[in-house]
């Protein structure tokens, strides 16, 4: 189909008078009022576009399972939903598994547990391993998102179920992809990372197991996240490459893993927005001609 010169001057303009997006949301408004909604169209406008905040949380629902497509069931569904964290939630009370002292990070990885079939004894439960710790460093990232704790139990367990059922398989391999475009990128800061052993100590758990939960602001991660929840761990790669091109100086001149990776571990926080920008256009660039 031919490009509209109409809407290309539009877009244009918009874009150039700070409206960037208005027509895009227009296009998603139009997509949520489909019943039952597509979810192949949503889940490319979220790969292609910026989720407008306002419809944020309510597409995720829907791209995670939470909601069905069709809009009519929404409310029936929501309130199962509400009832059963409330049945999780007093059956963990009344085995004095929680308590109203008990974190809600802590309560949300208890209901899981109980859901999964996984809770262990009360005799035995000890200070969280990794995964337990991944999924407590999401959950965080999570609460900073979303204000309602419904909402955000579902969103955490079933972006999380997701996340480990599509791409559990290709997460070990990211690191190797991340070589691969950095390679592409900037083969001088490759080359330095490898010789000083830094390379192979990189924070590739809080990168790619925890999607950066802990590590960008929620402002930065949720467009991030955008992403992974309409159908790309890809871009997980993209952000850690931007990261690091952003402070490839900085890496430079560190000759010691133990210090790139303290680093990486804390970068500012006040430039990330422009990282998770540049790292989408990145990942555009490689992924999505």
């Amino acid at each position: 189909m031919a490009d509209d010169p109409q809407r290309n001057f539009r877009s244009a303009y918009y874009e150039k008078v700070g409206f960037r997006g208005v027509e895009e949301k227009k296009s998603l408004e139009i997509l949520l009022k489909d019943n039952p909604l597509d979810l192949e169209k949503l889940s490319t406008f979220s790969q292609r576009f910026p989720l407008p905040s306002m419809y944020r949380i309510h597409v995720w629902k829907v791209l995670l399972g939470i909601l069905p497509p069709h809009n009519d069931s929404h409310s029936l569904v929501g309130g199962y939903r509400k009832e059963q964290y409330q049945d999780i939630l007093e059956a963990l009370e009344v085995m004095r598994y929680i308590n109203p002292s008990t974190p809600s990070t802590h309560v949300y990885l208890r209901m899981s547990q109980l859901e999964t079939l996984v809770l262990p004894r009360c005799s035995e439960t000890s200070a969280p391993d990794e995964e337990n710790e991944d999924f407590l460093s999401i959950s965080r990232a999570m609460e900073e998102i979303v204000d309602d704790p419904i909402d955000c139990y579902w969103l955490i367990k079933c972006f999380i179920h997701q996340f480990n059922t599509k791409f559990g398989d290709s997460v070990p391999h990211l690191p190797k992809s991340l070589e691969h475009y950095l390679s592409q990128e900037e083969p001088r800061l490759l080359t330095h990372l490898k010789t000083s052993g830094t390379l192979a100590q990189l924070p590739y758990g809080l990168w790619f197991r925890r999607c950066f939960a802990g590590c960008l602001p929620e402002s930065s991660l949720q467009r991030v996240w955008d992403k992974v929840i309409s159908g790309s761990c890809k871009i997980l790669v993209f952000v850690a490459l931007e990261i690091l091109l952003s402070y490839k100086i900085m890496l430079m001149g560190i000759s010691r893993p133990e210090g790139a990776v303290r680093f990486l571990c804390n970068i500012p926080q006040e430039n990330t927005d422009a990282i998770v920008t540049k790292a989408i256009d990145l990942w555009h660039k490689y992924c999505l001609q």
